[in-house]
This record gives C-alpha cells, sequence and structure tokens, in this order.
C-alpha cells in the first residue's frame, strides 16, 4: 500500500480502509463493543471498540475542523486546542470522552460513516494540485495530512479489529 500521492489515489485509499474496516466493524457484536477487551492508545491502558470507534471520528472530525478554521481565517490548532503532537495519547482518551454518551452501537457506526463521507466531500472540494503540489502544514501536504488522520487510523483500527475477531472466532 503505497502513500497516496494524488487526490484519486487518496481517495481510492480512503475508500479501501473504510470498506475493510466497516466489513470488520459489522461483526463486532453489540454485546461487546462497549467492553474494554482492546489495547488503548496510551501504554498500558485499555480500551472497548466503542472508544476505537470514537477515536476515528474524533480524528475525522479534527480533520473536518482545521478546515473550517482554515476557511474562516483562524489559526488553525494542530493537532488540536490545549494538545501537542507527542500527547497524542491524552487527545485520544478526549475523543473517547467526547462520544462516549452514544450508548448505542449502531448510531456510533452511522455517526463513524457520515463522518467517513464527510472527509470524502472535503478531499472532493480540493484539486490535485491544492492536495499534493504545495505544503499545507510545515513541510506536509494537505493530502498528506490528511491521509495521515483517517487512511492510516483506519488501517491501524482494523489490525486492532483482526486480533479481536481471531480471538473471538477461536473462543
Amino acid at each position: 500500500m503505497a502513500v497516496p500521492e494524488s487526490k484519486a489515489a487518496l481517495l481510492e485509499e480512503m475508500e479501501k480502509s473504510a470498506l475493510s474496516l466497516r466489513k470488520k466493524l459489522s461483526r463486532i457484536p453489540a454485546e461487546i463493543a462497549y467492553q474494554e477487551c482492546l489495547e488503548g492508545h496510551v501504554t498500558g491502558s485499555r480500551m472497548s471498540v466503542a472508544n476505537l470507534v470514537s477515536y476515528l471520528i474524533g480524528w475525522g472530525e479534527q480533520v473536518l475542523y482545521w478546515h473550517h478554521q482554515e476557511a474562516a481565517g483562524e489559526e488553525v490548532n494542530f493537532p488540536a486546542k490545549g494538545f501537542k503532537w507527542n500527547e497524542l495519547g491524552k487527545l485520544a482518551q478526549k475523543y473517547y470522552a467526547d462520544y462516549q454518551h452514544i450508548t448505542s452501537w449502531p448510531m456510533l457506526l452511522v455517526m463513524l460513516e457520515e463522518n467517513q463521507q464527510q472527509l470524502v466531500a472535503l478531499v472532493n472540494g480540493f484539486s490535485d494540485d491544492e492536495l499534493y503540489h504545495q505544503p499545507w502544514y510545515g513541510k506536509w501536504t494537505r493530502g498528506r495530512m490528511i491521509q495521515f488522520n483517517s487512511v492510516s487510523p483506519y488501517r491501524n483500527a482494523s489490525a486492532r479489529l483482526n486480533v479481536l475477531l481471531k480471538a473471538l472466532t477461536a473462543a
């Protein structure tokens, strides 16, 4: 899986990673979705599959918010207001908390799907040049920053779910 270097490649990778993730999430029984059965984003912590989905929604919303801030002429807060890049574990825990009130597994999955569709719409709103032929944040292009915070976490989540699903079928 090469790193996308064009709008078309980014959209393809976004769709592939979302489809793979969606298939795995559809196999998670609702009765275990909120049990802490996965290694968390902070060393030594545990999280539920619902926390993992909340994390993905949180990052998706963060990417959308960066673009909202930019469009409003505001300074963009990377990675998020009050957090530094070396505090991503704390940011993950914030995302878990942001969505902990969603206790319906199907609703959480709908929210993830809607978020992914918004990210696709965001990418579709930019030209290939705007996404990949000019730096946007430091040395990183806009497309790379979107990929870092959508495709990459989706793939990581899929890998975590593979381990869980294997354990569930072995039990």
